[in-house]
């Protein structure tokens, strides 16, 4: 089966995904207030942080289909294959459903986000990405 995981084309969507993080970590200062003043950095921490959402739902897509889990409808229909085939934990399905919901926000109201609400949203939950990348390297070294 190991043959069959594009393990290398992950590792790089993990690298990338870490690499946007790791920038709008970077950036991003300790209170709301001087968040909602940085301007185009506070832009280029959106657009990094949508970058690494569509990095994790490219890698649980990537998943799914060389785990020959099914043909998916939707992102939650990969979310749900790969929390039942044990590649995820239950509780990191919650919270990429919330990245997404907040790429979504990001991508589609883009001059009416909340810059407070996004701020508390990125402090408490910007930590979800490397707990995604611990988990899908443990999934792939159990997998090797």
């Amino acid at each position: 089966m190991t043959d069959e995981i594009r393990d290398t084309a992950i590792r790089i969507k993990l690298q990338e995904m870490t690499e946007s993080v790791d920038m709008a970590k970077k950036h991003l200062p300790n209170s709301a207030d001087s968040f909602r003043q940085l301007g185009i950095v506070k832009d280029g921490i959106y657009k990094r942080i949508e970058y690494a959402v569509e990095n994790v739902f490219d890698i649980c897509a990537v998943l799914n289909t060389d785990l020959h889990l099914g043909v998916p409808g939707t992102d939650e229909d990969i979310l749900e294959n790969l929390v039942q085939h044990g590649v995820l934990a239950p509780e990191m399905r919650q919270n990429l459903k919330a990245m997404k919901g907040f790429r979504n926000i990001v991508v589609h109201r883009y001059g009416a986000i909340d810059d407070v609400l996004a701020f508390s949203i990125l402090k408490d939950h910007i930590g979800d990405f490397s707990l995604f990348r611990q988990e899908v390297e443990r999934f792939l070294q159990s997998a090797g």
